[in-house]
């Protein structure tokens, strides 16, 4: 669907193990709203999705570019909603962390680690 809206994505996705219902449906919503902030405050940027399961449990990781173009600059100065607010509070709900912040080329990244069980 991001893709079909104009956003350059690319992803990768390595899971060696059944990953419970509801960390499924947490790790979704995590790219789902990713996805979606990337698009409204960062359009025109390449945007890339891992997601991989290791010791650590299931790792999520979205991360866009700089801004490309002539975004104006108060959509890209307005990413103070519930998004993150709520990523954060469905990974808590499942014991795992989330950070998200500004990367050093000017773009984005949200890493998630939920906890999974031991890869196969």
């Amino acid at each position: 669907g991001a893709r079909h809206a104009g956003l350059l994505v690319e992803s990768s996705v390595h899971v060696n193990a059944d990953v419970p219902a509801a960390v499924g449906l947490c790790a979704y919503r995590i790219i789902q709203e990713s996805l979606s902030n990337a698009g409204r405050h960062a359009p025109g940027a390449a945007v890339t999705v891992t997601v991989r399961h290791d010791l650590h449990g299931l790792e999520v990781d979205v991360t866009n570019g700089p801004v490309t173009g002539s975004a104006p600059r108060a959509a890209i100065e307005a990413g103070r909603g519930h998004g993150l607010a709520g990523m954060r509070e469905r990974v808590v709900l499942l014991g795992g962390s989330l950070s998200a912040r500004p990367t050093d080329g000017g773009g984005f990244a949200v890493r998630a680690v939920l906890p999974v069980g031991s890869p196969s």
